[in-house]
């Protein structure tokens, strides 16, 4: 009896430490796998803080070179991709046998088109004569917005002379470009259509041998003429009594 009671003692003290072991080991296995995801976490927020810095300074970088271009380089850019994307559509049109003007306009919603029939009747350019540097500058505006590059020669141009193409203050490309016969003969077609332009509103006008002779010369018939337009009706009766004889 005291044997079995002993042995059973034995087994009850071997049953203890064997549990006590196995929760030492899950103890050991739990601190192990949250050791193991600790350094994970902290690897993960290692590459996460360095791929931020890469992007932090390539977003600097981006900003420095915005602030570098000129105020208007978005528009320029906008500008020159619109210019492509016509050409291209020009290009199509001819290769398709089709009016480019025509497809263009077949693009254009109704709204689009009454809002720039509006901005057209709002908009006046010819204010009339002011002065000679004014008409000077509205027929240069005139002029300039008639020329149509040709992108394919500006292409050839700039393979060709390189970084020379853009002068600097040290470089001797200035008054060095020889224009080609089809520029000079499209410069003198423009040229006599100017000249065959300024005879037919620049033409003397015929003089009246019967008009009555009130000035002594060009400039005072000119200064005589806007007087009688301003202030003819109110000096008539006054001219015919001096003609008369019977002015007071």
């Amino acid at each position: 009896m005291a044997a079995e009671v002993a042995r059973s003692a034995e087994l009850g003290d071997d049953k203890v430490s064997s549990e006590e072991e196995s929760s030492s080991v899950t103890q050991e296995d739990s601190s192990a796998l949250k050791r193991v995801e600790r350094l994970r976490k902290f690897r993960e927020l290692h590459l996460k803080r360095n791929e931020a810095r890469k992007l932090n300074h390539q977003e600097v970088v981006e900003e420095d070179k915005r602030q570098k271009l000129p105020s208007n380089h978005e528009a320029r850019k906008a500008r020159l991709e619109w210019e492509l994307k016509e050409e291209e559509k020009k290009r199509e049109c001819a290769e398709k046998g089709v009016d480019y003007h025509r497809a263009k306009l077949l693009e254009i919603s109704a709204e689009d088109a009454e809002r720039w029939e509006r901005k057209k009747k709002r908009k006046n350019p010819d204010n009339g004569f002011s002065d000679y540097a004014a008409a000077q500058l509205r027929q240069y505006q005139r002029l300039t917005k008639q020329i149509k590059p040709n992108l394919e020669d500006y292409e050839k141009e700039k393979e060709k002379h390189g970084e020379e193409f853009y002068p600097t203050s040290d470089s001797l490309y200035h008054g060095t470009h020889v224009p080609s016969q089809e520029g000079v003969e499209r410069m003198v077609t423009d040229l006599e259509k100017q000249i065959e332009k300024r005879e037919k509103y620049s033409r003397r006008r015929a003089y009246n041998d019967d008009a009555d002779i009130d000035y002594i010369n060009e400039r005072n018939a000119k200064f005589n003429k806007k007087a009688e337009r301003f202030y003819g009706k109110y000096t008539a009766e006054i001219k015919q009594n001096l003609e008369r004889g019977t002015a007071v």
